[in-house]
């Protein structure tokens, strides 16, 4: 529940109020938007060290923190007059959205359950997905009532009612039984020691979640924008557009009731496979079939690759130091994740909107051979 919260009043907060907000703070939606480029650029600058405090201290004291900072962040922003406290405020949400959000709960999860912990990571990604489809409409209806500015407090409430959430997190920490003294084998990917792990396991991991990241966030901003640029009617594409969450959550429930059964490998191919594949048909044109058949197929593997994230470190490296370890892997993930919505409007603007499906299908792939070499790597 808590994922569900902090995910709808943070990451997704400007989807709602960005219009608004741009109007009253007299700026463009680019401006509004450069705070949540800002947010995730502190959430790439923090990562490693609060990954690490997880290792050190658990989850409960860095996750309630998260909830403090949030509630005060979006404070300052609902009381933001100019637009240096606006960024300034987008800089505290960005450091809150490090301190709660996934790879912070995947990192206390992995403390707690050590390479048990994938069936509770797969749970929590399930309520984390429909954030949107729940926050969304509250935000509005909110804003309709009392103004962004007065929804934003009510978003700062929401926060500290996380706080006893996180207080629940238990603060042990999961000890492994003792094994025989390791050998060296060609496909360990753990490298000399628990905090060393192996440099392919390691770019490789590296690799996946930051074009994964560049998709989601790209696509996150301009999926309306392409359909609509490729034929599809503007209220159309903004509803079949919805569906990106329908198939998100699907597959994720689907992991979480049947997924025991594949590896982290095969699942990381398996996702990986229906991004690429998502491509296809809006390559072929924008009907409401085939653009149904995009944004479903694309909800679907980028839902299941939010679990890869969380659970194939579990498989790569040792769970003692995952948040460490996970922490320093995806720092590159936010910085290009904050740079991708520039990127897909200077390709849409220079080459057209196909050539920015062209590009997705490129990253698409690369995350497909990513996966199947650590598959062939590793999964044994």
């Amino acid at each position: 529940m808590s994922q569900l919260l902090c995910w709808g009043i943070s990451y997704y907060l400007v989807g709602v109020f960005g219009g608004a907000m741009a109007a009253d703070l007299g700026q463009s939606l680019t401006a509004i938007h450069g705070g949540f480029t800002v947010a995730l650029i502190v959430q790439g600058l923090t990562s490693s060290r609060i990954g690490h405090l997880i290792d050190q201290r658990g989850g409960r004291p860095v996750m309630v923190a998260g909830s403090l900072v949030m509630a005060a962040s979006l404070l300052g922003l609902a009381a933001a007059r100019e637009m240096i406290g606006y960024y300034a405020a987008w800089v505290g949400l960005g450091l809150a959205m490090r301190l709660t959000l996934y790879d912070a709960a995947f990192a206390a999860l992995a403390r707690i359950g050590g390479r048990d912990a994938r069936r509770p990571i797969a749970q929590i990604t399930l309520l984390g997905g429909l954030a949107s489809s729940v926050l969304w409409p509250v935000g509005q209806a909110l804003a309709d009532a009392l103004g962004w500015r007065g929804a934003l407090c009510v978003y700062a409430g929401i926060a500290l009612l996380t706080i006893p959430l996180h207080l629940g997190i238990p603060t042990h920490r999961h000890i492994p039984a003792p094994a025989p003294e390791p050998t060296s084998q060609p496909g360990d990917a753990t490298g000399s020691g628990p905090s060393d792990p192996a440099p392919l396991a390691a770019i490789l991991y590296a690799l996946i979640v930051a074009l994964n990241g560049l998709l989601n966030s790209g696509l996150s901003a301009h999926m309306i924008g392409l359909m609509a640029g490729l034929g599809m009617a503007p209220a159309l594409a903004v509803w079949v557009s919805t569906l990106r969450g329908v198939g998100q959550s699907a597959a994720r429930l689907g992991e979480v009731l049947f997924g025991g059964r594949l590896s982290p490998f095969t699942l990381a191919v398996l996702a990986s496979g229906l991004v690429a594949f998502c491509f296809l048909p809006p390559l072929l044109g924008m009907s409401i079939p085939l653009g149904i058949a995009f944004a479903l197929l694309f909800g679907a593997g980028n839902g299941l690759l939010t679990i890869v994230r969380g659970t194939l470190p579990l498989a790569l490296f040792d769970p003692a130091s995952y948040g460490r370890t996970v922490g320093r892997l995806v720092t590159p993930g936010f910085f290009i994740a904050a740079l991708a919505p520039m990127l897909y409007a200077f390709v849409i603007e220079r080459f057209g909107d196909a050539a920015a499906l062209w590009l997705s299908l490129g990253c698409a792939i690369l995350v497909v051979v990513a996966s199947l070499l650590l598959k062939a790597r590793f999964g044994r």
